[in-house]
């Protein structure tokens, strides 16, 4: 039998899946996760271990590694990311080959999801998308005229980094910046400012109890908390401000949106929506829609395996 190999690497966890693509759609074979190892090298050999015994009595036409940035795609390196410390100097790819028998590609993990959602997920058809993040970080993996474009050194799409406000979260190591205010870590900071506002006035705050996390701050928004509602508020006119600039900059067909926007669509729309229509171009807006991601918890194994299945193509 011919498969694919997957190879997910975070900083909490990682993965290494089997799969095809079957009638257009990708189809995890195998899959087995392990706890993020202390060291790049126990990680290598853990690994492809784990590969080897999945990949038994198959032929391994490609794998692909996702992970997050800052790499060096041409030689399968990671650069000292900053969820992996001290992660650096050995070429994955090379290691993976040389295990495999086969090929092997890596992308930052931003890029890897774009493919997979083109190929597979909401923008299938697009000539031009965009696919944000919208996870601990705000990412993006960019398909400009049908191919992944990743800018004269690979940092196309770190539009985190973008200043929207003077005044803000902290993402990406700059106050107000897009990462700030539309990441998990970004909605955490604003729940935490807003709430120790309300406890100052002498106002009960309902949200919790425990850490402020996006997911709790969700949960009580679902439930009509005015705070969590104003927190998210902050997010959707923010994350419309960003979307606008993208609308004008690329006139994309389709931008699609992960993790914490996939989430809570029905609570952020309406007010991205309001700023996207004050603030773009009302043509490139009318040619682009803004869709949750579609490919949910699986889009780590279907990102890995399209990077495998894109560069065999490019070859």
């Amino acid at each position: 039998m011919d498969c694919w190999v997957g190879f997910d690497i975070g900083g909490t966890k990682c993965a290494v899946c089997t799969g095809v693509e079957e009638a257009g759609a990708p189809r995890v074979l195998d899959r087995r996760e392990i706890a993020t190892p202390a060291t790049q090298a126990e990680a290598m050999e853990r690994m492809c271990g784990m590969a080897l015994d999945m990949t038994a009595g198959c032929r391994v036409l490609g794998a692909g590694v996702s992970t997050g940035g800052p790499l060096d795609r041409e030689r399968g390196v990671l650069l000292n990311p900053p969820n992996l410390p001290g992660w650096s100097g050995a070429s994955w790819t090379e290691r993976i080959a040389e295990a495999l028998g086969a090929p092997a590609y890596m992308e930052n993990d931003a890029n890897a999801c774009a493919l997979a959602e083109w190929r597979w997920g909401a923008g299938q058809g697009c000539r031009s998308m965009a696919f944000l993040t919208f996870g601990t970080g705000l990412g993006a993996g960019l398909i400009l005229d049908g191919r992944l474009y990743r800018g004269a050194c690979g940092m196309a799409g770190e539009l985190g980094h973008w200043r929207l406000s003077d005044y803000g979260p902290t993402g990406y190591g700059k106050e107000g910046s897009f990462e700030g205010f539309c990441s998990g870590g970004g909605i955490r900071q604003l729940a935490e400012t807003l709430a120790l506002r309300e406890r100052q006035k002498g106002a009960p705050v309902h949200m919790g109890p425990g850490p402020l996390t996006a997911r709790v701050v969700a949960q009580a928004a679902a439930e009509g908390d005015p705070l969590a509602l104003e927190v998210l508020d902050h997010v959707a006119r923010q994350l419309g401000r960003g979307l606008a600039l993208l609308v004008d900059l690329l006139n994309p067909e389709c931008i699609v949106i992960g993790s914490v926007y996939a989430r809570c669509e029905e609570l952020l729309r309406g007010g991205m929506l309001r700023v996207l229509e004050q603030e773009a171009l009302p043509a490139s807006l009318a040619a682009c829609r803004i869709l949750p991601a579609a490919l949910g918890d699986q889009i780590g194994d279907f990102a890995a395996l399209a990077i495998a299945m894109a560069g065999a193509e490019q070859a």
